[in-house]
């Protein structure tokens, strides 16, 4: 059914109301006492669990930073198959986001552009919130995605992102400086080693025990991928979640005046899923095995899940394909997986 109410309702809607309308629904899951009852229905049947970052995740895919940006849906993403949920990107300093419209549908690419720009209600709002998330029972693992906040400068985005740190790193299970979204000015510029060692190593004192990741951009040359990995396992963080959006546009279906109307802003979705699936091995080439890798970008099936996790990952993550494949996706991933896993057995 989904296909037919995406094609005949949804594309006539805007895009970011769409989104709202389908997140006010899984936030209120857990409210309505019938999350329990659909986790049944959505939860992987065998057992898929990854261990890793110290953590046990009862399923490798996860929802990927960006569909739940302040961390008011976490319970009912879970209950809807996800393993892990990652909430943000959360800044120091609340934010607006960048002006409407922000977010565009390419159908033909399923695909998405977005200039979003970090819209949230800032860390200690989140702070609030995450506490309560933190301790309710059977909630998914909960990844926090931490940016620099559109006001702060470059030159004292360290100072930004650590306040973000000291809120946030004591409620999350494993925390994520995120230097790579292309809709904050000069934030791609901090993936520099220069910039990127001695911000990578204030937040890891920061998150003491918590685990910490960086999230990096697929427009990386092969060659900056790999000594961001080696600068990874230098610093003894915990892993590295590749890739963020692209601000490429070449080989896209969709014509041309319809990419063009979208204007700026990161594109996710399927056209980005081989620049993903590259940027995976050239990382897993780079560092140890026992070394987090989280590869989000392009997934969209069971089966491009289970090429991340033989190419490497660690755990996989989601976000555009929610649009094209509806409210069951995960459960259509964690069945597709059973499937699979059975077959190899």
């Amino acid at each position: 059914m989904y296909p037919l109410i995406f094609s005949l309702f949804l594309t006539r809607l805007d895009p970011e109301r769409a989104h709202h309308l389908a997140f006010t629904v899984i936030r209120a899951l857990p409210a309505f006492g019938v999350g329990r009852v659909v986790h049944r229905f959505t939860r992987p049947r065998t057992d898929l669990g990854v261990q890793t970052l110290g953590l046990r995740f009862q399923s490798p895919f996860g929802v990927a930073a960006g569909f739940d940006k302040d961390g008011e849906a976490v319970l009912g993403l879970g209950q809807l198959g996800f393993g892990h949920v990652e909430v943000g990107t959360i800044t120091a300093v609340p934010q607006p986001g960048n002006p409407k419209p922000r977010l565009f549908r390419l159908i033909p690419d399923r695909a998405v552009v977005n200039r979003m720009g970090f819209n949230n209600a800032g860390a200690r709002a989140a702070r609030v919130r995450l506490a309560h998330v933190r301790s309710a029972a059977g909630r998914p693992v909960l990844g926090i995605n931490i940016g620099k906040s559109r006001v702060t400068a470059v030159e004292d985005a360290t100072a930004d992102y650590l306040v973000s740190a000291a809120l946030l790193a004591p409620l999350a299970d494993y925390l994520v400086v995120n230097v790579s979204s292309p809709n904050t000015p000069g934030l791609r510029g901090l993936q520099e080693l220069d910039r990127l060692a001695p911000l990578l190593r204030a937040v890891k004192i920061e998150a003491g025990a918590t685990p910490l990741l960086v999230k990096i951009a697929p427009d990386l040359a092969d060659a900056e991928v790999t000594r961001i990995s080696e600068l990874v396992v230098e610093l003894g963080l915990d892993g590295i979640i590749a890739t963020n959006t692209t601000t490429s546009r070449a080989g896209l279906k969709t014509d041309a005046a319809t990419v063009e109307a979208a204007g700026a802003g990161g594109l996710s979705g399927a056209p980005l899923q081989a620049r993903s699936l590259a940027v995976l091995r050239v990382i897993r080439a780079a560092v140890p095995r026992e070394l987090c890798v989280i590869s989000v970008g392009g997934v969209e099936t069971a089966e491009h899940v289970a090429e991340r996790l033989a190419a490497g990952a660690t755990l996989v993550q989601g976000y555009t394909g929610f649009l094209y494949r509806g409210p069951l996706w995960a459960r259509q991933i964690n069945r597709g997986l059973d499937r699979i896993l059975a077959a190899e057995l």
